[in-house]
């Protein structure tokens, strides 16, 4: 009988199935496949401001020892299109300004609270996760199929999965006093704790948190090509990589860390040039709201046209001819992850 040669993606389902064999608790605590939608997969994924887990000399070395706000301060809804050939990434500003609904519960205190103008970031310590997804879906009228959130300490483990680190790279130099990143022209690769200096810095260029939104995309791309060159061929990292991100906490439509290698396997032919990356249209600061403060709000008109392509399996709608917003920093400008690549 001839010996049937097995293919590397199969290779990476039996290392999955196997290791999880070991494991026979997990899975009962993660979904038990990834949905193919005919519309596309919609993944939100948050970075939460919390460091827990984070070392004394961390916080130290990485300027880490401000208060933290247990709150979301990256949300990026990805859109995985059906024929997994194209992925969108849009950034969700954390100061977006929103309406939390009437009865919902403070999990914090126990309180029900009557509706209420809030900031995005401040769903996840209201509500927790499944709050979070039920905010982003009323905001943008858009079913979230999975949710993976990452903090300081997982950022920082997953990063330093990759051998030498991960590339960075910059036109000008970046020098920022609260995060501590300094950076001159050109590329650098970094290990973990730099890393998350470079996602976190909005002071270094005076782009605000529009400018944070942008390097948070290009750290995207750059780590997923770190992936289809050092990982891919190898199951057993690549699991390593995948628990260290997913984490150990069961979320109500969490991404397991089968589904990440089974995501993974999907889009293993992905290049930069299939992606695509933009911050939803912002309109302008917003008149200070009490118990709010300073917030910005969407422009509406456009915001839609950007979730109803990502609805359609269609790609993202280009920038208009006049500007789409008040801010500068905060103009409507899909750019290919290609632009993104670190040469």
């Amino acid at each position: 009988m001839p010996v049937r040669k097995i293919t590397r993606p199969r290779r990476l389902v039996l290392l999955a199935a196997a290791l999880l064999a070991l494991a026979p608790a997990a899975l009962a605590a993660v979904p038990p496949s990834l949905p193919s939608p005919e519309g596309g997969l919609n993944i939100l994924v948050v970075g939460l401001d919390t460091r827990k887990g984070v070392t004394d000399q961390e916080k130290e070395k990485y300027r880490l020892g401000g208060k933290e706000c247990d709150c979301t301060d990256v949300m990026m809804l990805v859109h995985v299109s059906a024929g997994n050939d194209r992925v969108s990434v849009v950034g969700l500003p954390r100061d977006s300004l929103t309406e939390f609904p009437d009865g919902h519960r403070d999990r914090r205190t126990g309180e029900v609270h009557e509706a209420h103008a809030a900031k995005l970031n401040g769903a996840w310590a209201e509500g927790g996760p499944s709050f979070v997804v039920r905010t982003v879906e009323t905001m943008t009228g858009t079913t979230v199929h999975r949710y993976l959130e990452i903090d300081f300490r997982r950022f920082m483990d997953s990063v330093n999965r990759f051998e030498g680190g991960v590339p960075i790279c910059t036109t000008e130099p970046l020098n920022d006093p609260v995060t501590g990143i300094d950076l001159a022209p050109g590329t650098k690769r970094v290990d973990g704790g730099e890393a998350l200096q470079y996602v976190r810095s909005r002071r270094a260029d005076g782009q605000m948190d529009f400018g944070r939104i942008r390097k948070q995309q290009k750290f995207v791309v750059n780590t997923l090509q770190e992936v289809r060159s050092d990982l891919l061929h190898d199951p057993a990292k690549l699991w390593a990589l995948a628990s260290t991100l997913r984490g150990t906490a069961t979320v109500n439509r969490g991404l397991s860390t089968t589904e990440l290698l089974i995501l993974a396997m999907r889009l293993r032919h992905l290049t930069p040039d299939r992606t695509e990356f933009a911050i939803v249209p912002v309109r302008g600061f917003n008149p200070t709201v009490d118990g709010v403060g300073s917030s910005v709000g969407w422009n509406v008109e456009q915001a839609a046209e950007v979730f109803e392509a990502l609805r359609a399996d269609k790609p993202l709608p280009p920038a208009g001819p006049t500007p789409s917003s008040e801010i500068p920093q905060a103009e409507y400008r899909p750019a290919g992850g290609s632009s993104f690549v670190c040469a």
